[in-house]
């Protein structure tokens, strides 16, 4: 959990972005300020003006000014409270998820909670520049009504200021207990988003098996312990509104008990007296500023949870450039995710490298290692002598290509879902890796073929690994790296496939991770993971020897 400074922090960054419509904000609410204090003045005089004998005076009038001013301010808060409101949560929704982003596949983040996050607690955040700027001013109403009350009578405002602290507990103990129960209730929130992602990327293994029910009362589950926690909220809110009575009502009577001996010694004027009872409701006045605080309360909850997520590293990326070179990848005593120890290993440049072992081995860990999909906790990989940590982010991923089993495919279109990472790539040089990879004849036969949108494009698991084969070819440099990026493929196809990744595509380096002894066999080397290290570098032929070898191919002697 953030330290409360660290998300305090990150809601005063929020509260700058609000633009000039906070200053908007903050000028009509000052004018407003102003009349709400000085309309009861205005009330007295006119006051006295009706018990004195004579014409009326103009107090009468600057009552109805004040009104005026008042009901023109509330027009001209109401667009730039939903304007700055606005500004400030795009700037966090941005922030956030720049920095998800950034974070890359390292930090393992559940997309539910993530989206729970950027969506509603960006929203409860973006409310703080409002609520800082009304909460502020809301203080000045009954700081103008202690000293209006000083002008009026020294006696009555020392009285208010014996009784004031009360009201000032009230609402430190209100912004105390909101900021944890909106903290609480949005965790909960998450949660549920969380296992709602979680249903939608396994529907069909829901339907399946016939568990649709059993899935919706395990993501619903939650939904009690969210009850608890919303109402919490409105107990809190509840509570500083009798509070806020009790106190009102004490305040006020304290006071017109004074104002009253004052006004039996003549000390002060009838109006006088009525004015001040206006003004010690004004100086108790809990209402608008536990309704702003409470606002706050809940965008430090917000905000508490975002600096979460933004207070985890991202990679930090060097200014080097790559020299030219093959290819060339070292392992250099790397150790990672408690799996792999110490391993030891170089790859000559233009080389096919299987990479094998059992379930658990490391294998993935690795090929994301190689192209900094990961960080080592110990040692460094390097690319043609340089880290990986000192490459710019450009270079590093100019250089390398990743395919994956699974690959999610972006772009409006097919062509680019192709050339995504690939910017600026001619369409014939797309085409050509689509054709590499075995996607060019299903993509014609699409509706448009290569320009059909991707939403038009039904895709089974085969071609979109292929699409994901063919956007590996066409953006990487000098090392391609398959993680299980065959393992839908059908055999003949995985064959067309192969003799173009270790022929045609022999320039580059490839680290391919191998479930299938065919495709170690066609590898110019093979390096066998087990135990958390390299248990062996060397060709499938001579590799195959060993029975424990075979073994992770499901082979026995």
């Amino acid at each position: 959990m953030p330290r409360t400074d660290t998300a305090d922090r990150l809601l005063l960054r929020t509260t700058r972005r609000g633009g000039g419509w906070v200053v908007v904000l903050a000028v009509a609410a000052l004018a407003d300020a102003a009349a709400t204090v000085l309309l009861p003045a205005a009330l007295g005089l006119a006051v006295d003006d009706v018990l004195t004998p004579g014409p009326p005076g103009r107090a009468v009038w600057l009552c109805a000014g004040l009104v005026l001013v008042s009901a023109a301010t509330d027009i001209v808060m109401e667009p730039a409270t939903g304007a700055g409101t606005a500004r400030a949560t795009a700037w966090l929704r941005h922030t956030f998820v720049r920095h998800v982003l950034a974070m890359g596949p390292a930090h393992r983040l559940d997309p539910g909670d993530v989206t729970s996050r950027v969506v509603g607690g960006a929203a409860e955040a973006g409310i703080a520049p409002v609520a800082v700027v009304r909460a502020a001013v809301a203080v000045l109403p009954p700081v103008g009504a202690v000293v209006a009350l000083m002008l009026i009578d020294w006696r009555i405002a020392v009285a208010l200021a014996v009784a004031l602290p009360l009201p000032v507990l009230v609402l430190r103990t209100f912004v105390r207990d909101v900021t944890g129960s909106v903290r609480r209730y949005l965790d909960v929130q998450g949660a549920m988003a969380a296992r709602l992602a979680e249903a939608l990327r396994g529907l069909r293994t829901i339907a399946a098996a016939g568990t649709a029910e059993r899935e919706a009362r395990r993501v619903l589950a939650p939904l009690p312990e969210l009850r608890r926690e919303g109402e919490d909220i409105w107990r809190v809110q509840g509570a500083i509104g009798a509070r806020g009575l009790v106190v009102v009502l004490l305040l006020q009577v304290v006071v017109l008990a004074v104002a009253g001996l004052e006004l039996a010694a003549q000390r002060i004027t009838a109006g006088e007296l009525v004015a001040a009872g206006r003004y010690a409701a004004l100086a108790a006045g809990l209402g608008p500023i536990a309704t702003h605080l409470g606002r706050i309360g809940r965008a430090r909850g917000a905000a508490a949870r975002a600096a979460e997520i933004l207070g985890r590293p991202a990679p930090v990326h060097g200014d080097r450039e790559l020299p030219p070179g093959p290819g060339t990848l070292e392992f250099r005593r790397v150790g990672a995710g408690g799996v792999l120890r110490e391993v030891d290993l170089l790859v000559a440049g233009g080389t096919a490298v299987a990479v094998v072992g059992r379930s658990g081995s490391g294998k993935s860990l690795l090929a994301a290692l190689a192209g900094r999909l990961a960080d080592p906790d110990t040692g460094e990989v390097l690319l043609d002598g340089v880290p990986l940590h000192r490459l710019s982010r450009t270079a590093l991923r100019d250089a390398v290509g990743y395919a994956f089993a699974r690959p999610h495919l972006f772009g409006e279109t097919v062509l680019e879902a192709v050339g995504f990472g690939a910017p600026g790539a001619p369409e014939g040089f797309l085409r050509h890796a689509a054709v590499t990879a075995c996607a060019d004849s299903f993509v014609r036969r699409l509706p448009s073929g290569y320009a059909t949108a991707m939403p038009d494009a039904p895709l089974s698991g085969g071609e979109a690994q292929r699409l994901g084969l063919a956007r590996a070819f066409a953006h990487g440099g000098r090392l391609l790296i398959l993680d299980d990026a065959t393992s839908s493929l059908d055999t003949a196809t995985e064959l067309e496939i192969g003799r173009a990744l270790f022929g045609a595509l022999a320039g580059r380096t490839r680290l391919i991770t191998a479930h299938r002894a065919a495709t170690a066999a066609r590898a110019d080397l093979v390096v066998w993971l087990d135990g958390g290290g390299v248990r062996a570098v060397g060709t499938h032929a001579g590799l195959w020897r060993d029975p424990h070898y075979r073994a992770v191919f499901g082979e026995h002697s």
